[in-house]
């Protein structure tokens, strides 16, 4: 069993930054590949990154390509995505994401708001 909590979130106007980070518990992620997807109001939920088990590999959706960096600190168990020249767009609930064989794992979510 994985626990995923999110923090980081908040209000911030375009063109500023966040660092969401997933901290887990319960088991530990060092041989998962991790992701983050979003869901704003509305709207379907959408995968945003994600990372390799050994974070040599990392994978963005296209409109946050060159702006959002997914990384990872095996060691504390937690995975973070640093988020730079917000958009309003960009306004969402963010959700960390494992999903091993047979399984699938979200924490609650931590809610994302960019201001024009």
């Amino acid at each position: 069993q994985v626990h995923l909590v999110e923090s980081g979130g908040g209000l911030v106007q375009a063109g500023g930054s966040l660092r969401l980070s997933c901290a887990a518990s319960g088991s530990t992620i060092s041989s998962l590949a991790m992701g983050w997807f979003r869901q704003a109001p509305g709207k379907e939920r959408e995968f945003v990154a994600a990372i390799n088990w050994l974070g040599g590999d990392t994978y963005y959706w296209d409109s946050v390509k060159g702006r959002f960096t997914i990384s990872r600190d095996n060691a504390k168990n937690t995975v973070y995505l640093q988020m730079n020249s917000l958009k309003p767009e960009d306004t969402a609930v963010y959700y960390c994401n494992t999903n091993p064989p047979g399984k699938d794992y979200w924490g609650q979510g931590t809610q994302v708001t960019v201001s024009s």
